[in-house]
């Protein structure tokens, strides 16, 4: 005899709509537990698929469902069976539907299911030359149209699923092809008012910057916005004088010039550090760096930190400047 758990599953597919709703209703609010989720992962294969072709469906359906599978989806063994039958693509297609209205919980479950190489490699279709990196190109393309300042702005999480593509190698590669052109848009969000998209995007970058020894031609030809994105953050509270300025670029010196907000996020700090410390380690990187009077921006912005990590981080990107600096004079 079926047991409970597989009638109710079944009864995910029903003809019938109040059936269905009712169905994937208490399937939303058994994944709210880790008693639900472990009783569910013994039924995944009939439950997943049923979950995912409730997705296209009205939102009384598709809410509930695309719920459960977000709330599935950290669960390590769920999120490997969810990319192997395909998710990420049935995710894609349903997002990017005229009329999709769940786009928020769409959005949250390829952070969860990039989180995976496996989802990874899927998300930037690596398998398939012919349209490879397409999904992300319209990922980072909502990223950068869709409204920040809007209540609850849907694509806000695509900057953690940039964070995590940028942790692979083939993710790099795509983000800082310059005739994609992804990285500079990227990093114009990093103005919006919305602190997760800052931190998406300042996790991007320190990731791309793994690269910095083959690929920094590619990470300087966007110097524009790179390195207010870096320094901004770590430059401290401090109005500047006009001996500092004159010799930064106008994007640095007129946002150094004035009053503005402290970056109370230690962690984005000490992400732009790394991504500093990574560029300079090539000569080419410590020129540029010089060029801008990066150093002293570091300086002043040393004096005000009070968080132990992102000294310490202050203090690793100091020592190659001064072992620098002490080299250039010898």
């Amino acid at each position: 005899m079926a047991t409970e758990l597989e009638e109710l599953a079944g009864f995910l597919s029903s003809p019938s709509p109040p059936l269905k709703k009712a169905a994937v209703e208490i399937v939303r609010d058994l994944t709210g537990s880790e008693d639900g989720v472990l009783s569910l992962s013994k039924y995944a294969n009939t439950v997943l698929p049923s979950l995912a072709r409730l997705l296209g469906e009205k939102k009384e359906v598709s809410e509930p469902a695309a719920e459960a599978l977000v709330n599935l989806s950290p669960n390590s063994s769920l999120a490997a069976e969810m990319v192997k039958m395909g998710m990420i693509k049935i995710v894609m297609d349903v997002l990017y539907k005229p009329d999709s209205i769940i786009s928020h919980l769409l959005v949250m479950l390829l952070v969860n299911l990039t989180q995976l190489d496996d989802g990874i490699s899927s998300l930037l279709q690596v398998e398939d030359e012919k349209v490879q990196g397409l999904f992300v190109m319209k990922l980072v393309r909502s990223f950068c149209r869709s409204s920040s300042d809007a209540e609850e702005d849907a694509f806000d999480h695509v900057g953690s699923i940039l964070v995590n593509i940028s942790q692979k190698e083939s993710g790099r590669r795509l983000l800082l092809d310059p005739k994609q052109g992804l990285l500079k848009q990227i990093l114009r969000q990093f103005d919006s008012s919305s602190h997760l998209r800052k931190k998406g995007v300042s996790g991007t970058i320190r990731n791309c910057c793994f690269d910095a020894e083959h690929q920094l031609p590619e990470l300087l030809s966007v110097s524009e916005f790179l390195w207010p994105a870096l320094l901004l953050p770590v430059a401290g509270n401090k109005i500047y004088n006009k001996d500092d300025t004159s010799k930064m670029p106008p994007e640095l010196s007129s946002a150094l010039s004035i009053d503005r907000e402290a970056w109370n996020d230690p962690e984005i700090r000490v992400q732009a550090l790394d991504a500093i410390y990574m560029i300079i380690l090539q000569e080419a990187g410590r020129r540029a760096f010089w060029s801008i009077n990066g150093p002293r921006i570091l300086q002043v912005g040393y004096e005000d930190e009070a968080d132990p990590k992102a000294t310490e981080a202050y203090e690793r990107v100091g020592a190659l400047l001064v072992h620098d600096s002490m080299t250039q004079e010898t």
